[in-house]
């Protein structure tokens, strides 16, 4: 009987490429919100920029630091008296009083995989643990669940792989892998990004990529109209296969049969996928790039009921490893003031960013969707030898707008050399508490892991008092 009912589930998986994580299946919270959580925003847009974005050729320029540091780039006024941005940030500087930007980020780790994973989970780990935490989204996937037969987090296209070795940190770690990201994207191939680098000397910004699940086209040997006949027959196994159910991989098999019968019968939620429908001056503001057309993908998916989505740009197979601007021989990339200014790097982000915002707020729909940008940590003060930036934890630069924030300010400020913050730095055990309180969920309320074990959201870290 057991066999019987796995062979059928292996069979219903095959309509598509059902990479879909189980997070659309209902949850209940276990514990309830305490009272006096209020949090307005009704989704989130978590821009994740893997790889260590720079801070200071971006939010932090020092004009006034030796070129070393402060590298060739020009500094331009934003519309908020006194607070400048560096040159490839035109568009963001003119919105600067929708922002509420963090320019003392900081935590106490160089290294990208211990990085990343404190700033996905709010959680700090040892090597031992890079895969035991669940991201942010898969938190609020579980406790909030998902809306309009849309996955409760969702991963666009959420192929990032740090490394060397290629590491897979979209996880949802004690919680289960049914609460893993809904990734658009698959898996990279080659998964560790290595291409040929002459590819890398100059390519062309302009991208136009499909971002419709696999999973939305159904294989020719199943038919829409069997689908349902399937349904009922694997009905017939759950008595057999509720034993089961707890084991990890069959929950996230459950999980990714379920929604995409959801997805492939629900028409609004294909078209939510599908960017042909925008008009052609509304890809154009976002910019013919893949980081563009990831943000207006975002925006869809939150306008069709989308409650958590990643925004994922970091190592990519045609740009390499984008924000780890190291320049060493290998990446053959050029000197990180150029880097900045060219379409895919920070002038491409720029533009994108820009118009997700606006689009949002002509929309009406800023106020209830927080937006986050976050990136591991920012890069060396000093340009390196080979006019790149290295890691470095000490200090970088977020941002926050929309769902309720207190935008048009500026929090915390580094040195003369953007070194390390003059003020209180915030950590990403911080940042995610923030994030969870803007969503009205408590940090410290208890959620139960595979083991039935009660776990705090959060171990450390206090939602930031200037932002919300």
């Amino acid at each position: 009987m057991y066999q019987e009912g796995l062979f059928n589930r292996r069979d219903l998986l095959r309509i598509g490429s059902l990479s879909i994580a189980g997070s659309t299946l209902p949850t209940t919270v276990t514990e309830a919100t305490p009272a006096g959580v209020r949090g307005q925003a009704k989704s989130v847009i978590y821009l994740w920029m893997g790889g260590g974005v720079t801070h200071i050729d971006s939010f932090d320029p020092k004009p006034e630091a030796p070129e070393e540091i402060r590298g060739t780039l020009d500094t331009i006024a934003t519309n908020m008296p006194g607070v400048h941005f560096s040159e490839v940030m035109p568009n963001l500087a003119k919105i600067a009083d929708q922002l509420a930007l963090l320019r003392n980020f900081s935590h106490d780790s160089d290294d990208h995989l211990l990085s990343q994973v404190y700033t996905l989970s709010g959680r700090k780990v040892d090597r031992n643990g890079l895969f035991s935490e669940p991201n942010i989204g898969s938190i609020v996937s579980h406790l909030q669940g998902p809306r309009n037969g849309l996955p409760g987090y969702i991963a666009v296209p959420g192929i990032t792989r740090p490394g060397p070795p290629p590491h897979d940190l979209f996880v949802a770690g004690w919680l289960g892998s049914q609460y893993k990201p809904y990734c658009l994207g698959g898996l990279p191939n080659p998964a560790d990004f290595t291409i040929e680098p002459e590819r890398w000397d100059d390519p062309n910004p302009r991208a136009d990529e499909d971002l419709r699940p696999r999973s939305l086209v159904p294989s020719l040997d199943v038919p829409l109209a069997r689908l349902e006949r399937r349904t009922q027959l694997r009905d017939s196994f759950d008595g057999a296969l509720r034993r089961l159910e707890k084991l990890d991989n069959i929950a996230a098999s459950e999980g990714q049969y379920r929604n995409a019968l959801r997805l492939l019968a629900t028409p609004q939620v294909r078209d939510a996928f599908d960017l042909t429908k925008e008009s052609d001056s509304i890809r154009e503001s976002y910019g013919h790039t893949k980081i563009g057309g990831r943000c207006l993908m975002a925006r869809r998916l939150v306008e069709s009921g989308a409650r958590f989505v990643m925004v994922d740009y970091g190592y990519d197979l045609d740009y390499g490893n984008l924000w780890d601007n190291h320049a060493v021989p290998v990446q053959r990339q050029p000197h990180i003031s150029e880097i900045c200014k060219r379409g895919y790097h920070l002038a491409g982000m720029d533009q994108a960013f820009a118009a997700l915002i606006n689009d949002l707020r002509e929309r009406g729909r800023l106020d209830s969707t927080l937006v986050v940008f976050l990136t591991e940590f920012g890069r060396t003060p000093r340009i390196n030898k080979n006019g790149g930036r290295d890691h470095w934890g000490a200090a970088g630069s977020l941002f926050f707008t929309g769902g309720g924030t207190k935008t048009g300010q500026v929090i915390g400020a580094t040195d003369a050399h953007a070194a390390v913050p003059k003020t209180h730095g915030y950590t990403p055990a911080d940042v995610a508490a923030t994030i969870y309180a803007a969503l009205g969920i408590h940090h410290r309320q208890t959620v139960r892991d595979l083991l039935d074990r009660p776990l705090p959201v959060l171990d450390h870290g206090e939602p930031i008092a200037e932002i919300l």
